[in-house]
């Protein structure tokens, strides 16, 4: 079973390339004119996307050198402890709605303090394997199409992002014993 998988992992990409091109022959597309007109209009996103990236990028990692995200961890702390979460990934759940790579990096952090088995690095391991990077998501992709009203988009992101965090402690709990 393997095997097939591994062979199908490796044929995968170019039979999926072959496929398109094939399509877009068969349907009468100027197919390399379509591509170079795809990647003017990506690097054209990507021009208009670039400042509110490096602005997250930057205000992230102010955040975390500050010590600001650890006070936060602290002052919840009390309210952390009623629910039985631990304070240490209260952080890690706050940078994931900005950034996921300054979230992998605190990830990291937990797994070099606590271990990658301990309850807190099970529970911070689920807590980034489910929730979204939301304001990024929100200001680079609602921006790059136009939207200027989120509507219910941060409420209801905000919401999923304190689920996330109480299931993903809820798992981690069943799984590693006290």
């Amino acid at each position: 079973m393997v095997q097939i998988l591994n062979f199908l992992s490796v044929f995968m990409i170019p039979l999926v390339i072959f496929y398109i091109v094939g399509y877009g022959l068969m349907a009468g597309r100027p197919v390399f004119e379509d591509f170079l007109e795809g990647g003017k209009n990506g690097f054209q996103i990507i021009v208009e996307i670039a400042p509110t990236i490096v602005g997250l990028m930057v205000a992230v990692g102010v955040l975390r050198t500050s010590g600001t995200l650890e006070l936060i961890g602290e002052l919840l702390k009390p309210v952390a402890g009623l629910f039985h979460i631990p304070a240490e990934i209260i952080p890690l759940s706050i940078v994931k709605m900005f950034s996921a790579s300054g979230a992998n990096g605190l990830l990291f952090d937990l797994f070099k303090e606590f271990g990658t088995d301990s309850y807190i690095g099970m529970s911070a391991s689920i807590l980034l394997s489910c929730t979204e990077t939301l304001f990024y998501t929100v200001s680079v992709y609602f921006m790059s199409i136009g939207v200027s009203r989120s509507r219910w988009s941060v409420p209801a992101g905000i919401f999923i992002a304190v689920l996330s965090l109480f299931v993903s402690v809820w798992i981690a709990g069943g799984y590693i014993p006290s």
